[in-house]
């Protein structure tokens, strides 16, 4: 996909042919991308966490939780306990996947994110814009959507496990981390539940390398990955998959947004050399 120089004859590269690197335009600087998302992601959890939990009506979070799962009884698509219960005797298999949930969201969508950069720069800023106004329409669904998942109803005081058929897997099995501290209790937002960020992060990585992608198992990973990310966000009960088709969602309108955006940049460059020629 790299871009030819002015009278040279190229070819497409087969598939097991390796893509030269892109050229990198000269207002991309690793340095500078660095402090975007780390100032971006810190004042989104800054955001998020600042109205954590302790912050929110528990009942109306309950209530949205109720919501969701009517409308997906309504559907004859509530199917989260039923899912959760084939496999909660495989304590192992559980453990997996709760280090799965807690994981691989940050390292894939860091992983795609460099590569992107160093293999593909001009496609790169784009897809970096793509992932930040998916990241920052979640908080507005955050704020007018307080959703309990579904691990919780096992605890709340206005449900129970027995009603719902719930566990809390990261409780009850353990993974890398817990929301049982006071602290993180405090401070986290566990009702920012839809949309999931998991899936909307996970697809996201999906459509920015899959057609970059040269090898047919690393696309094959890459098509599966939003799915097991989808099966990882049931099994642990963090999510409903209602919060799933949320994040693809917001997704696509961030994907329009990071479009138009560029769009919108390239013809005011075009314009610029156009005018200084």
């Amino acid at each position: 996909m790299g871009g030819a120089m002015s009278g040279e004859i190229t070819t497409e590269p087969t598939s097991d042919a390796p893509q030269a690197a892109e050229a990198r335009p000269a207002s991309l600087r690793w340095w500078k991308e660095i402090a975007y998302i780390v100032v971006f992601y810190l004042v989104y959890s800054t955001i998020r966490n600042r109205f954590g939990s302790a912050s929110v009506d528990s009942e109306v979070a309950y209530e949205h939780a109720k919501l969701i799962m009517d409308i997906e009884r309504s559907m004859h698509l509530f199917v989260e306990p039923t899912i959760q219960s084939w496999f909660l005797d495989a304590e192992w298999f559980l453990h997996f996947w709760n280090v799965f949930y807690g994981t691989f969201h940050f390292l894939v969508t860091g992983g795609a994110l460099i590569w992107l950069y160093r293999r593909f720069p001009a496609d790169y800023p784009r897809w970096r814009t793509a992932l930040m106004w998916t990241t920052g329409l979640a908080l507005i669904g955050f704020a007018l959507f307080p959703l309990m998942p579904p691990r919780l109803l096992c605890v709340c005081p206005y449900g129970s496990g027995e009603a719902y058929g719930f566990v809390d897997t990261l409780k009850e099995v353990g993974g890398l981390w817990s929301f049982d501290s006071g602290t993180m209790q405090k401070i986290s937002n566990q009702y920012a539940a839809m949309p999931s960020l998991h899936f909307a992060w996970s697809s996201w990585s999906f459509l920015a390398l899959y057609p970059r992608l040269e090898r047919r198992w690393s696309r094959v990973l890459i098509a599966a990955y939003p799915w097991l990310t989808l099966f990882a966000i049931v099994v642990t009960a963090n999510h409903y998959w209602l919060d799933a088709a949320g994040g693809a969602l917001v997704l696509a309108i961030a994907v329009v947004l990071a479009t138009l955006t560029h769009r919108a940049l390239e013809q005011r460059v075009a314009r610029s050399e156009v005018m200084s020629a």
